[in-house]
């Protein structure tokens, strides 16, 4: 098959509710299925809808649930009876503290990858408080499409292009973006931006109206097309409505575009690039001390 068809799960949560988010998950993945989706992608933190109530961060950690504990499991079995694979997102019990991940299972229910957000963030929110993931990887996902290269970040690792740039040199043809914040223009450029530098697709599913704004989106990075006409990279973008929304992702089209395309990969100087593997210029630690 050359095409891939990404559910994006623009559902509301009832905070930490996690019965009540597990039955509304089921249901929405149940229905992605019926649209024939291939992958149903959640929005960040689904298993407590990133609620925090302020002044109470002990039971905010309480929330946590373990990667093989009865939350993220239902999703599991789910992918497995439905056929499709599931990325389920959720705060996470661990050694170093709790932890915002996401875990993909194939479509026969396999954990296929676990990622922990890499850069957390400390403003208004408890995040100060997660272990940070320490790794960017991709997995080569068996789906009813056959065979696809996919890699995660979540939120705020979008800001970073090095997050992207990593994943696609890893091989990443789908880089799946779990978010919780208002998509507003500058963060649907950059998802645009990350697609056509590094020519491979991005999915992202955020929270509908009113917890943020939805605008769950995909991009591609085939900015021209046959005719070399330019073309809007953008596949798919939801309004502000609950819903579940699945995306057609044009496989064959995009590796056609990666193989004969030279943006980001042929023309590369990595020797240049050695600055990127430090701390950072000091002017950009000044600001963040400010």
């Amino acid at each position: 098959m050359s095409e891939l068809r990404i559910a994006l799960l623009q559902i509301a949560a009832a905070g930490y509710d996690q019965a009540a988010n597990l039955k509304t998950g089921v249901a929405a993945c149940r229905q992605a299925a019926e649209h024939g989706a291939d992958i149903a992608l959640f929005p960040e933190m689904w298993n407590i809808g990133y609620a925090f109530e302020r002044d109470d961060l002990e039971r905010w950690q309480a929330q946590a649930v373990r990667r093989d504990g009865g939350f993220v499991g239902r999703f599991a079995r789910l992918a497995g009876e439905l056929g499709m694979a599931i990325a389920v997102t959720y705060l996470e019990c661990g050694p170093g503290g709790p932890r915002n991940a996401l875990t993909l299972f194939d479509r026969r229910g396999r954990e296929a990858l676990t990622y922990a957000k890499v850069h957390t963030c400390a403003f208004d929110r408890p995040e100060v408080a997660l272990a940070p993931g320490d790794a960017f990887a991709v997995v080569d996902l068996d789906s009813a499409a056959g065979p696809v290269r996919v890699g995660a970040m979540i939120c705020f690792d979008r800001e970073f292009p090095e997050a992207a740039r990593i994943l696609a040199l890893e091989g990443a043809e789908l880089i799946l973006v779990p978010n919780a914040c208002e998509m507003e223009a500058n963060r649907l450029g950059q998802l645009r931006a990350r697609a056509f530098e590094n020519r491979c697709a991005v999915a992202l599913a955020n929270y509908p109206a009113s917890q943020h704004n939805g605008h769950s989106v995909v991009f591609d990075p085939i900015a021209f097309g046959a005719d070399g006409a330019s073309r809007d990279t953008r596949v798919f973008e939801a309004g502000a409505d609950e819903g579940v929304y699945v995306a057609h992702l044009d496989l064959g089209a995009l590796r056609e575009w990666r193989r004969r395309e030279v943006w980001s990969g042929a023309y590369r100087r990595p020797g240049c690039y050695a600055r990127l593997t430090g701390e950072g210029p000091a002017v950009l630690k000044g600001m963040l001390d400010e």
